[in-house]
């Protein structure tokens, strides 16, 4: 199936309501919803924490992963889908033209939106269990859970740096924007990444802060799940990562998987989404 009927597929299911929002700033975008789990013996469940993808675009928002959020909810898992401020849409030749991410708005909500759940998670989303905690994302959302993970790497005193890991049982990343200067090169996503850098001038010194693949080790147990027949995001960003943590001495998993693209690790109905769900149950339980 090629990328545009997996995505036609995946976002062809009706948006899903949480049982509870917060928000963790001020602005209509700081925002995250959670849902309960659906089964289980009463005892807390692992916490899955939710990023979407979309190119870092403002058109994309939380709503195309709520069916994922409550796929997940349905397998037991207590779930954060967390909204984050994208770009907006930028006069170009007469036309709006979306722009992805804002520097460095888009780093700073998803480094707030973690640092507060453990202060929002009790009481909206008691049957979760904190300490089993794992971060997930799709797309450039599997980029922003990457980079989540590894805050702790970053020099201490710039942004976003943490003196510890944030505590996490794990981290899957699904066809993740994993290396910024692999995804220049094959123009993923129709020059995002300059754009979340804020421009070419602005890529070598902001790749450095913002770029998963200059961040490791991270010491964080973390697997990749791809399609083979991704065409959106290619699946060599995600051996090169696979690759560059092991040359950095760290395992990294890369489930690679065949006949299928880039949207079906989202879509409830498709097989690639039960593979996902097993690849988090792995770390979260």
């Amino acid at each position: 199936m090629s990328d545009d009927a997996e995505e036609d597929s995946a976002f062809s299911h009706p948006a899903v309501a949480p049982d509870a929002t917060a928000s963790y700033g001020e602005h209509p975008d700081q925002v995250v919803d959670f849902y309960a789990p659906r089964v289980g013996d009463g005892r807390a469940a692992p916490l899955v924490v939710v990023l979407h993808g979309g190119a870092w675009r403002g058109p994309y928002d939380r709503q195309h992963v709520t069916p994922f959020a409550d796929f997940l909810a349905r397998r037991g898992f207590a779930v954060a889908n967390v909204e984050y401020r994208r770009g907006s849409s930028l006069p170009h030749q007469g036309v709006d033209a979306p722009v992805a991410g804002r520097w460095p708005e888009t780093f700073d909500d998803v480094a707030a939106a973690i640092d507060a759940l453990p202060e929002l998670v009790p009481p909206h989303l008691p049957q979760a269990d904190l300490r089993r905690t794992v971060l997930t994302g799709h797309s450039a959302g599997g980029h922003l859970a990457l980079w989540a993970a590894a805050r702790h790497v970053l020099p201490p005193g710039t942004p976003w740096s943490l003196p510890r890991p944030t505590s996490l049982r794990g981290v899957v990343a699904l066809a993740p924007i994993a290396g910024f200067e692999r995804a220049v090169e094959l123009d993923v996503c129709g020059g995002a990444v300059h754009q979340l850098l804020g421009g070419k001038g602005k890529f070598a010194e902001r790749s450095l802060l913002a770029d998963p693949a200059m961040l490791l080790p991270t010491g964080i147990a973390t697997t990749l799940v791809q399609g083979r027949s991704d065409t959106t995001v290619p699946y060599e960003l995600a051996e090169e990562y696979a690759d560059a943590a092991a040359k950095a001495g760290e395992i990294v998993g890369c489930t690679l998987l065949e006949d299928v693209g880039h949207f079906a690790l989202i879509d409830p109905a498709a097989d690639a989404c039960a593979v996902v769900a097993e690849e988090i149950a792995q770390l979260a339980f």
